[in-house]
């Protein structure tokens, strides 16, 4: 069985992931051991929770036994606060708001990546060969050069995008706490990271899709400077965390087997999928179908995809106060379910 209550109205990518708003959620239903007979799915409308979109339009939940409900959230705060309230049973959001469900002692643990090494460092073209030449010292030419330091603009510190890019700065030599050359501004949601390159606020980002395909279609100056894959191999991103309750019941199996079948579907289907995101995500589904074959769109399920990079996130979630301590691999996934398909 399968019905979907979205918790806000479908609208376009762009619009629905500058979003802030907490969401108001209906109670999972759910019986006891391993009884379960509802799924309550928390997602969001970005790229990296695509498996929801196609196991959602290619009707995929019918193969699993019991009523799956979907959730729909416009930022990991909030399905943090749903998941420890008891709302939620499954969560597709990015590993780090994962690790704090985790950290706060919530019976929980990933057992799906559902992206990796999606996240790329973009900057003015102007930028690149002074980096290339001069590495990490290219800041410090630039504010020269501009009379500014270098402005980057992503999604809040502590988030993905925002780890990623201060990893990277790190690996550069390059510490953005002490050094004038280099600003980085916290801006909320995708769309308004676009809209602050269309602007020219900023001179470069830390994103994922579709921000780099839109920028390349609209003839932006800012363009892809490095990957996550050069910078982080296996980087992780959104995964699927589910409550131990449901772990521990073969839901967990089917609804992972699901996952896996939608994943296989990106890969084998774009064209299909572009129409998923055009659908379930508000994605003009031909810029969908671009974005499909960037170098970011690595679609995945097996956990150990990310399991090598996590430790990078769970470091700098610990560092950034926003778990107690660094957690352990162990801590943070099962891998059982996944090897159990």
């Amino acid at each position: 069985m399968y019905e979907t209550v979205s918790s806000t109205t479908r609208r376009s990518f762009l619009a629905a992931a500058g979003g802030s708003a907490t969401l108001g959620l209906a109670g999972c239903l759910g019986g006891s051991g391993g009884g379960l007979d509802e799924l309550t799915v928390a997602h969001m409308p970005i790229y990296p929770d695509l498996q929801w979109y196609v196991m959602e339009g290619e009707e995929y939940f019918s193969e699993i036994d019991a009523e799956v409900t979907g959730q729909e959230f416009t930022d990991g705060p909030a399905i943090v606060q749903a998941f420890g309230g008891g709302d939620i049973d499954v969560a597709m959001f990015g590993i780090v708001p994962a690790m704090i469900v985790i950290d706060r002692g919530i019976s929980a643990q990933v057992t799906a990546a559902n992206i990796r090494e999606p996240m790329g460092i973009m900057a003015e073209e102007s930028f690149h060969e002074t980096f290339e030449a001069e590495g990490g010292d290219a800041f410090a030419t630039w504010a020269e050069e501009n009379g500014r330091p270098f402005r980057f603009g992503t999604f809040p510190q502590g988030s993905v995008p925002d780890v990623l890019l201060r990893y990277w700065l790190q690996e550069t030599g390059v510490d953005p706490a002490s050094n004038d050359a280099v600003e980085i501004i916290e801006i909320n949601g995708a769309s308004a990271v676009w809209q602050a390159i269309a602007n020219d606020e900023i001179d470069g980002t830390s994103i994922m899709e579709p921000v780099p395909t839109i920028a390349a279609e609209e003839g932006s100056s800012v363009t892809m400077l490095r990957t996550a894959a050069e910078i982080l191999p296996g980087q992780p991103a959104a995964v699927t965390l589910m409550s131990d309750a449901v772990r521990d019941s073969p839901l967990a199996a089917q609804f992972l087997e699901q996952h896996r079948r939608a994943t296989e579907f990106i890969g084998e289907s774009p064209d299909a999928t572009a129409g998923h995101v055009e659908s379930g995500i508000g994605m003009p589904a031909d810029r969908a179908r671009t974005a499909l074959d960037s170098p970011l769109s690595n679609f995945v399920t097996d956990p150990n995809a990310i399991a090598e990079a996590t430790p990078v996130f769970s470091e700098f979630a610990a560092s950034n106060g926003q778990i107690d301590e660094q957690l352990s691999n162990e801590a943070i996934f099962d891998f059982e379910v996944y090897e159990s398909l």
